[in-house]
């Protein structure tokens, strides 16, 4: 069972690193460093909950939020979170708790990258893209805030109640194939 929990949590968490690389890494390191019977880290990973690293990840939140705030700043922003995002993923799956010791870290990483890989390419490619010709970009801003809250909330769910987490993201995997087997299906019968 707690092999279970951990893989949720880390799923839920590499999740969220998709919508914002630093949010994660943030709730990891502050809930490890401030609640160490809630979430201990393995080495290397406990340097996240190390005060240093928590103030860098604060400032990297920061500007990440206020990158993605402001138009035209916001797609270099995301042309260079596309290699940020998946790492963070793959450092915050990895980071979860018992999951490098119960799983294969090359696997664990692997995930990791995968699952905020997909999140951002999504954001990036389909969402963001929409958002942008159908408001003329006044939806961006909105968007934007709605990513950061959803990222922090994904989080701390992911930590504090991984089976929520594991069955908010099992429905959203089973929205996102019954959504492509419809389009699938239109395409053929068109």
């Amino acid at each position: 069972m707690d092999l279970l929990l951990g893989i949720f949590s880390a799923f839920g968490l590499s999740a969220s690193a998709g919508l914002n690389a630093y949010i994660p890494l943030l709730v990891v390191g502050t809930i490890a460093h401030y609640f160490p019977n809630t979430l201990t880290l393995s080495q290397p990973f406990d340097l996240i909950a190390n005060p240093w690293i928590l103030i860098l990840l604060g400032v990297l939140v920061v500007i990440e939020m206020v990158a993605d705030k402001v138009p035209a700043v916001n797609h270099v922003n995301d042309l260079i979170q596309t290699v940020v995002r998946p790492a963070a993923g793959a450092i915050a799956f990895a980071a979860s708790a018992k999951v490098v010791t119960d799983i294969n870290p090359v696997l664990a990483l692997a995930c990791g990258l995968l699952m905020a890989g997909s999140v951002h390419v999504v954001k990036s490619a389909a969402v963001r893209p929409a958002v942008t010709a159908t408001t003329a970009g006044a939806g961006n801003i909105p968007v934007s805030i709605a990513e950061d809250i959803v990222a922090f909330v994904a989080s701390v769910f992911a930590i504090l109640l991984p089976i929520v987490m594991g069955i908010i993201l099992i429905i959203l995997l089973a929205l996102v194939l019954w959504w492509l087997w419809r389009r699938t299906d239109k395409t053929q019968t068109a």
